[in-house]
């Protein structure tokens, strides 16, 4: 045959691979996920086919190996019968018929039981809540359980590191866990490292991506709980890392940016379901069962606010989260407020907040100013226009600070708070903690942090928001079709 005849044969066979792939992608690519991201996906393939296709074989898959998702599993159901039946704490009285049934669907979404009986302190100031840890861990008797996206060793963090020092050498037991990808070619990582190793903490890094180890999860799935728990008496969680509030980033110190967060302390029963968390990701992470605790032994803690966790993530078949949200704002019949840094919504809870706002509900969004990640920035500008229509007062935490806090308030009873932002990031890639809180104690300590914000934020309106260049939106909606890339 000649050079033509070869020519022809190559390019023939070229359009059939073409073809194959492109049905293949209709038929693999949209099962078992959304609309909108399965149609980015095929966007992305059709349109850039080489590079679509490595990013889906390289993140296309959002959940978890079959493995991990068996150890939840396995982990969930053990937590159910460890629970059941038991005494923890008397519940306050009166409960609506829609938080009974909420409770309900996060007991058999994520296995944490409802208790009463507890206290819970919100902390709102940057270095007190690293302060207030600290001090819990030089208290610690026989446990020190430690969980953080980013943990690093720092003059901002010297104290919390110290103090895990001295628990120690007085023969306390000190587990971390931090997450691999947020922590490596950060500042500080390998001192970090060899500062927990020195003071004879049994670390772990999370979801590695070490495959000449062995080791090798997707890339983008990120660990982003933050949990510390001292003898299953006293907890904490929240939405701080701990780390300077600069992240110790020379591109934040540049542009004199500093993070903002909140942080809860808890005692009672609830803390066993905060160690139950932290149990389970030390399990997954080692294939060690820690045995010698009485994880649900409790006792009343100093308030009588009921108390859930609501672990999610992709380890679990269902987006645990994003339902606990939109069950709330459903159920809201008076005032919504919402504090998320990351704010890119599915249409479900975008359509969710519009109705609460149509029901007569006065909903506020509170983010920042100015955004940290370029992408997820734009996405979130995307949502402003349909937000601001619906009826959504939003207000913006002024710069040079990053309004980092994750938080949800309905009328005067029940609040969350947590590590969740309210993205799809956060909804199918993250492993999450979410702590649900019924008491009007705690929801009039989370309304004084939010008048703060809104006295350090400016509210921005339709009118202004109309002004916005053309450039801007450009970028807003070309953020906001990747953002559906999952």
């Amino acid at each position: 045959m000649n050079q033509e005849t070869w020519t022809l044969i190559w390019v023939a066979f070229l359009v059939l691979v073409d073809i194959v792939v492109r049905v293949l992608a209709v038929i693999i690519v949209p099962r078992n996920r959304r609309p909108g991201a399965a149609t980015a996906w095929l966007l992305a393939i059709y349109f850039i086919p080489y590079i679509g296709i490595g990013l889906f074989l390289l993140i296309g898959n959002p959940r978890l190996p079959r493995k991990r998702r068996r150890k939840q599993e396995a982990i969930n159901e053990a937590i159910r019968l460890m629970s059941h039946g038991l005494d923890l704490g008397t519940l306050r009285p009166n409960a609506p018929d829609w938080f009974r049934a909420l409770v309900r669907l996060n007991r058999n979404l994520g296995a944490m039981p409802i208790s009463g009986d507890n206290g819970a302190t919100l902390i709102s100031d940057y270095q007190g809540s690293i302060d207030a840890m600290a001090s819990a861990i030089r208290l610690a008797t026989d446990y020190v359980h430690v969980e953080f996206y980013i943990l690093q060793l720092d003059a901002t963090t010297e104290g919390f590191f110290a103090a895990m020092e001295e628990a120690a050498a007085r023969g306390v037991k000190v587990r971390v866990l931090l997450d691999h990808w947020a922590n490596r070619g950060k500042p500080y990582y390998k001192q970090t490292l060899k500062r927990l190793t020195d003071i004879g903490a049994e670390w772990h890094v999370m979801l590695p991506v070490q495959p000449f180890r062995g080791a090798y999860t997707r890339p983008d799935l990120r660990n982003h709980r933050k949990l510390l728990v001292v003898d299953g008496k006293v907890g904490f969680t929240g939405s701080q890392n701990v780390t300077d509030s600069t992240y110790n980033l020379k591109k934040n110190i540049k542009r004199g940016l500093h993070w903002v967060d909140m942080m809860t302390r808890v005692d009672g029963p609830v803390v066993a379901s905060i160690n139950a968390v932290f149990l389970s990701d030390w399990y997954s992470e080692t294939d060690e069962v820690v045995d010698d605790l009485e994880l649900f032994d409790v006792s009343p803690g100093s308030g009588d606010l009921d108390c859930q966790i609501i672990p999610s993530g992709p380890g679990f078949e269902f987006q645990n989260n994003l339902k606990l949200f939109m069950s709330l704002l459903f159920a809201a019949k008076e005032r919504l407020i919402i504090v998320s840094p990351y704010f890119v919504p599915d249409e479900g809870l975008l359509l969710a907040i519009q109705t609460a706002c149509q029901r007569g509900v006065h909903v506020e969004l509170f983010v920042s100013e100015e955004g940290d990640q370029a992408m997820v920035y734009h996405a979130q500008r995307s949502y402003y226009e349909a937000l601001l229509r619906g009826g959504v007062k939003i207000f913006m935490y002024r710069k040079p600070y990053i309004l980092h806090s994750k938080s949800m308030s309905i009328d005067d009873e029940v609040a969350v708070i947590g590590s969740s932002n309210m993205d799809m990031r956060s909804f199918g890639l993250n492993l999450e903690i979410s702590l649900l809180i019924r008491g009007e104690e705690y929801v009039s300590q989370l309304r004084a942090v939010e008048d703060q914000y809104r006295e350090f934020s400016r509210e921005l309106t339709l009118d202004e928001w109309k002004k916005q260049p053309l450039r801007s939106t450009v970028l807003d909606n070309l953020a906001r079709l990747t953002s559906a890339l999952q």
